[in-house]
């Protein structure tokens, strides 16, 4: 996340960063469910208030970074080069992750051991759930947009949902590989051919659309 400029909003990040740190760290120790608000604050040296002035609720420090993920989602296809339709900006991109190694497609002993602490939480599982309707909805509002289209279009809502799976996909897959081989350059290339494979599948069903 980028630093901002003011000290103010430094500090304020230098907190948020405090406390997601101390919540992963118990997340991954005790399980989120075993956990306590007043666990994490104490940990963070903050006090409870704090908390939820930064996170507004408890499985919100768990999926800390999914807002971040949705920003590069929605510049990807905001600034995407017009020689290529929105279905290809997404592939593109990931790409891109895999090639800067970025920590969203960084499949190692710590993302495994994230999904797992998600696993074996229903409360985690609900909210992703809803993270991944939420990320749906954004992407078609974000195609449509980009395309000149309005929010509500159809076509935007089916391309929106074929990435989302597509995207679902690739990811469960990939931890997969690297549960199964311990291979972190395989379980990304497993990513980006489930990636590509699924871009082709979107790009024949999206035809006479302005998404491909």
């Amino acid at each position: 996340m980028p630093t901002p400029p003011d000290r103010r909003s430094r500090k304020r990040l230098a907190t948020r960063e405090a406390i997601s740190d101390a919540a992963t760290r118990l997340f991954a120790e005790r399980g989120f469910d075993q956990v306590t608000v007043e666990e994490i604050a104490t940990a963070a040296d903050v006090g409870r208030k704090t908390v939820f002035n930064h996170f507004p609720r408890k499985e919100d420090m768990f999926f800390d970074r999914i807002e971040e993920f949705g920003e590069i989602l929605q510049g990807a296809l905001q600034q995407r080069d017009s020689r290529f339709s929105s279905v290809e900006a997404l592939r593109q991109l990931a790409h891109r992750l895999v090639a800067e190694d970025s920590y969203y497609v960084n499949f190692s002993a710590v993302s495994h051991s994230w999904i797992e602490t998600m696993v074996g939480s229903e409360t985690l599982q609900a909210r992703a759930r809803a993270i991944r309707d939420e990320t749906a909805q954004m992407i078609a509002e974000a195609l449509a947009e980009a395309a000149g289209q309005t929010t509500t279009d159809p076509s935007a809502v089916l391309a929106a949902g074929l990435l989302m799976a597509t995207w679902t996909v690739a990811f469960v897959q990939a931890r997969r590989t690297f549960q199964q081989q311990g291979d972190a350059v395989q379980a990304q290339a497993v990513f980006l051919a489930i990636i590509d494979q699924g871009t082709v599948g979107i790009d024949a069903a999206m035809q006479g659309t302005p998404y491909v």
